[in-house]
């Protein structure tokens, strides 16, 4: 198998200038690796950038939404403490309305227990 041409025309690297050449690729590969970390770090942070602006804008959003509310309760809870007959007057009033309307919409019903059959 001596005499086969493709045996002679190819030589056979010895084992030291297979070694240099896997530590090569090795090495090349470990550049690549810390350039895609670099790459990851880079755009981890811009993520973390872009969410903490979301959260900022979203938390003054909540505190501009508490303090209307706030302000809305508090003349709420003024025109109560200024005008309590008014107040009762309309709860009693509402009340009769709702009270009315119920009366007035079980009588036109033909069956007085028809929301139990359902």
């Amino acid at each position: 198998m001596a005499d086969d041409p493709n045996e002679a025309a190819t030589p056979r690297p010895t084992q030291r200038e297979a070694q240099e050449a896997l530590e090569k690729q090795v090495a090349q590969l470990k550049r690549e690796i810390n350039k895609i970390n670099r790459t990851l770090a880079e755009r981890a942070e811009e993520v973390v950038e872009e969410a903490r602006g979301w959260y900022d804008s979203a938390a003054d959003g909540a505190g501009r939404t508490a303090q209307v509310l706030r302000s809305g309760a508090q003349s709420v809870s003024g025109a109560v403490q200024d005008n309590p007959g008014t107040v009762s007057t309309a709860f009693i009033l509402g009340a009769a309305m709702g009270l009315l309307l119920g009366v007035a919409l079980n009588a036109s019903g033909s069956s007085r227990d028809r929301w139990f059959s359902k």
